[in-house]
């Protein structure tokens, strides 16, 4: 089985798993998720086996029938480790596709209950190693400590994952090389070894205009090309990851019904995001969120109709009656419509698609 050309840093969320679900076979091919569940705070362990995103993670590990990912639980409560993890080992088990995440900074008790399903489904597991500032040599002596408990045979991953990285990070490749070039050294065979960076930013009130696009860089980008330029021959099979169309500190918020009284239409270019925020509500909404997509369909990097199911939907949108709210959409699918764009542009971007 091929390794993938990009993680996506995904939520077990409706809109993500619509998006993985609507990639074209080939590009979907070339994607594994890093799907990671939302928080659960205060929810006993006995309450975890009927908790709200069960459902959602069932379905997702429907859509991984041929492809690899990988599945996490980074905001699990010391309480709640155990009943989490016999949860992800159970998925695991059952796919043989999602494999367990581990991590230097996590307990011992989530540590061996990782690595143990590894070794017993034979999915391997994943080290996501977090980097939300500079790199601290002596994290890869904790790396290097985890390794020792992994059995030579059980294929490893290495997830570098360096949360935000946003245009007040300038420093973010260059301390990316210094942390890979401390950890690749500690295995000679990972099987998988990617950089995660999230440059989608958080959307405010005071962030652009309704309707007129907007444009942020694409920092976590320009990043990668700044890691590749290294030269590292150890990184020739590096794998780029990001966290789609939502800020990396979107992974940490719980579904609800609360927000602001607008959403976002989203597009990636090659430098660059462009948002539209469109209204949710009132008289107007219909044709707000129409005149939106059609400004994203109009720029002269939007890519054509059939360049993804996301081009698709913002084409019909655009299209679609001012008298009529059917196809204008929701936050759901503004998202998912987000996403797949995003990652589809991301896997025909990269070298070897």
């Amino acid at each position: 089985m091929s390794e993938p050309l990009y993680v996506p840093v995904l939520p077990v969320r409706q809109h993500a798993r619509m998006a993985y679900e609507r990639l074209r076979p080939d590009i979907q091919a070339a994607v594994a998720p890093l799907w990671n569940l939302p928080p659960s705070p205060g929810v006993t362990p006995a309450e975890l086996a009927r908790a709200h995103w069960q459902k959602e993670l069932g379905r997702v590990r429907g859509v991984h029938r041929r492809h690899p990912g990988w599945i996490d639980a980074p905001f699990a409560e010391a309480a709640q480790t155990p009943a989490l993890a016999g949860i992800l080992a159970e998925y695991s088990a059952l796919s043989r596709l999602l494999r367990p995440v581990t991590g230097p900074e996590r307990s011992e008790a989530q540590q061996t209950a990782a690595v143990e399903t590894a070794r017993r489904c034979g999915c391997g597991v994943g080290i996501r190693v977090r980097m939300p500032g500079e790199w601290d040599a002596a994290t890869a002596d904790d790396v290097g400590g985890l390794l020792a408990r992994v059995d030579r045979d059980v294929p490893v991953d290495l997830l570098l994952d360096l949360g935000g990285v946003l245009p007040g990070r300038p420093d973010a490749g260059k301390e990316a090389l210094r942390a890979l070039d401390a950890l690749v050294v500690l295995k000679d065979n990972w099987r998988t070894v990617a950089v995660l960076g999230g440059a989608f930013p958080r959307v405010t009130d005071e962030m652009a205009r309704l309707g007129e696009p907007h444009e942020e860089p694409r920092a976590d980008w320009d990043m990668w090309h700044e890691i590749r330029a290294g030269r590292r021959e150890r990184l020739s099979r590096l794998r780029f990851g990001d966290y789609g169309v939502q800020p990396a500190t979107a992974l940490a918020t719980e579904p609800g019904d609360g927000g602001p009284p607008w959403g976002v239409l989203r597009y990636t270019a090659d430098r660059s995001f462009v948002l539209c925020k469109v209204l949710n509500g009132g008289p107007d909404r219909t044709a707000g969120i129409r005149a939106a997509a059609r400004r994203i369909r109009d720029l002269p990097e939007f890519r054509g109709a059939v360049a993804s199911a996301g081009e698709t939907w913002l084409r019909d949108c655009a299209d679609g009656p001012m008298t009529d709210s059917e196809g204008s959409g929701n936050h759901t699918q503004w998202l998912w419509a987000g996403n797949v764009q995003h990652m589809t542009y991301v896997v025909r971007s990269m070298p070897g698609s």
